[in-house]
């Protein structure tokens, strides 16, 4: 069977080999040649597009292509949903399939890693000679399963809707009921903001989150009894309030956000009856 394929690889080769001989052009300066031309006309497009954009387009009317330029971005929101560029749209929607953390691994590393592999072994499992697309079913099941895979996954996450904090956020009634600081509007507001911010990446709180970088519980953050004040002061500068403190600065929320958070942080002072 080896010799067989051997044999019909020398044979292909001859015929290559013939067909340069017969047709074949050199790649000086025919190749190079094309190769510049398509160059142009890439370097063309991009440029034409770019003009279309410029000179369509200014403050009010968005034009063709979009706008010149939107309003600044406001370092104090809390409601924005970062999404990736659409060409990682399959991996972004992997995420939202495998879990964090027990299986994210998996869709961050894992299965786009092994496709890669196999992606990249293609020409040494599939070895034969043939050309023909219908005569190389190795081939053709992995690029139809490829495509297939990416094309629903770019499309489940282009199309994915999602509220950030959506999930932590539902909980404030819970801390509000638990903590007793229910019908307070700013702590329950602060403890919204608390969730939508981030906080729950390092910090835990009731149970919910994560404690990473050595970050403090802050379920009874208020039996600590520091004021308003001093917790205003360490989110607009943790490492001024706390020397060494790796949390980074939470000023861009304005001093309004602010106190909010810290009276919900003041209002947590453990579970009631504990």
């Amino acid at each position: 069977m080896a010799s067989k394929v051997k044999n019909q690889q020398r044979a292909a080769f001859k015929r290559y080999k013939a067909d340069v001989e017969n047709e074949g052009k050199p790649f000086f300066p025919h190749a190079v040649f094309h190769d510049t031309v398509m160059s142009l006309v890439v370097v063309a497009v991009i440029i034409g597009l770019a003009c279309v954009w410029k000179f369509t387009a200014d403050g009010v009317d968005p034009g063709t292509l979009g706008p010149l330029y939107t309003a600044p971005a406001d370092p104090g929101t809390t409601n924005f949903v970062p999404r990736p560029d659409w060409f990682f749209y399959f991996l972004f929607y992997l995420l939202r399939i495998f879990k964090w953390p027990e299986t994210v691994v998996l869709g961050t590393v894992g299965i786009p890693t092994i496709l890669l592999v196999l992606l990249i072994g293609l020409p040494f499992y599939d070895r034969a000679p043939e050309r023909r697309p219908l005569r190389r079913p190795v081939a053709m099941v992995s690029l139809i399963l490829v495509i297939l895979s990416m094309g629903v996954l770019t499309w489940k996450g282009a199309t994915a809707k999602e509220t950030l904090g959506s999930e932590t956020v539902a909980l404030v009634p819970k801390w509000a009921e638990e903590q007793g600081f229910a019908g307070n509007k700013v702590a329950e507001e602060g403890a919204a903001l608390f969730a939508e911010s981030g906080c729950l990446n390092c910090h835990v709180y009731l149970g919910a989150g994560g404690q990473n970088l050595g970050a403090p519980e802050l379920t009874a953050e208020g039996a600590k009894n520091r004021g308003v004040k001093w917790q205003v002061e360490h989110l607009k500068c943790p490492s001024c309030v706390t020397p060494g403190s790796p949390m980074p600065s939470f000023v861009g929320l304005g001093d309004e956000n602010l106190t909010k958070i810290a009276t919900f942080l003041e209002a947590s002072k453990g579970p009631k009856g504990k």
